[in-house]
Parts: C-alpha cells; sequence; structure tokens
C-alpha cells in the first residue's frame, strides 16, 4: 500500500541518509504488477517531504502525468513482468512516455538481452534497469560488460538519429546513374 512504501522511504531515508527513493507498490503476488493508484498516493506524500522519488510503474501516460504533477523525478515503467527476460513487450506504450513526459524514463523490470536495452535506448529512454538478467547469467562479468556496451550504443545511435524506414518499396541509397539495371 502507500502507507507501506511511505513508511519504508523513511526508514531508509533515516538510515541512509538519501533522499532517493524508488517507490514500488506491488500488491499483486503473483505477476508483480505495480498498483499505479498507490505508487501516486505514496508520490503526493514523498515528494513534499523532499524526497527524489522514481516510482515504479505499469507505463501508462496519464498515470504517468499525474506522478509528475505529483513531484516524481522520473518515471520507471516496466518493460515486461519483474524477472522474466522477456524484453521490452510494452514498447510502444514506453515510447510515448518518452515522447510525452518531460522527466527522465528508465525502463525497469523485464528486460532480459543487452540487444533489448540498446532497443530501449534508441527510443530515448534515460537509462535501463537490468537485474534477473544478470544475475542469471552464466558469465555474470561478462554479461554486465554486455551490458555496458549495448546501453553505450544505443544512446548514441539515439543521438545519432537515425534514418528513416520505408514500409514498401525501396529507395537507393546511392546513385544509381549509370548502374545497369538489366532485368
Amino acid at each position: 500500500t502507500a502507507e507501506e512504501a511511505i513508511r519504508t522511504a523513511r526508514i531508509a531515508r533515516e538510515l541512509s541518509g538519501s533522499n532517493f527513493i524508488k517507490v514500488e507498490v506491488v500488491p499483486d503476488k503473483k505477476y508483480l504488477m505495480p498498483d499505479n493508484y498507490e505508487t501516486l498516493k505514496a508520490t503526493e506524500v514523498l515528494a513534499k517531504e523532499d524526497f527524489i522519488v522514481m516510482p515504479y510503474i505499469l507505463p501508462d501516460l496519464n498515470a504517468a502525468r499525474q506522478l509528475v504533477d505529483a513531484g516524481a523525478a522520473t518515471i520507471m515503467p516496466l518493460a515486461a513482468p519483474i524477472g522474466t527476460n522477456k524484453g521490452l513487450s510494452t514498447k510502444d506504450l514506453i515510447q510515448i512516455l518518452v515522447d510525452e513526459i518531460d522527466v527522465p524514463v528508465i525502463v525497469d523490470a523485464g528486460i532480459g538481452r543487452p540487444s533489448q536495452a540498446a532497443e530501449a535506448m534508441e527510443m530515448g529512454v534515460s537509462a535501463v534497469m537490468a537485474n534477473t538478467s544478470m544475475a542469471t547469467a552464466g558469465n555474470i562479468p561478462l554479461m554486465a560488460e554486455a551490458f555496458k556496451l549495448a546501453i553505450e550504443a544505443g544512446r548514441k545511435a539515439y543521438l545519432a538519429k537515425p534514418g528513416r524506414v520505408i514500409e514498401h518499396g525501396a529507395v537507393a541509397s546511392s546513385p544509381l546513374a549509370g548502374v545497369s539495371t538489366a532485368k
């Protein structure tokens, strides 16, 4: 509940001396889905208490806007259910948040491969959180290095502004003058 998240945040600040808090209200024990409504209630209280609130949510534009209005420092939508390594199952919804929300968007939960982390970064997210994908890897240090490189590559690709996508047909990217097009 929101009350439990608030109490936990206060204790964490007292013990750590840090105002940074990830708010994760997950009452659903089977699928571990966050409760956006309770997360909003907790964010409203904690932001007023000068916490830097980073709420973990189901990717929903209206909920994200309300969280930002309540003082959230970032929005942390899930890509797929926690621990599944399924990747960007909510890609279209995350893209809407990236396009419409004026705080950093950090993809949290479900990223299973470095290529998925790169794809998320190419979309314009500010960061990617990954745990299970590394914790369950055969070679954890090597997987962590692969994620680092993928995240760097994805960010650079986003900054480079990838070229257009042609849905039907083809368009030559090099001049065709003087090239035989025999059939």
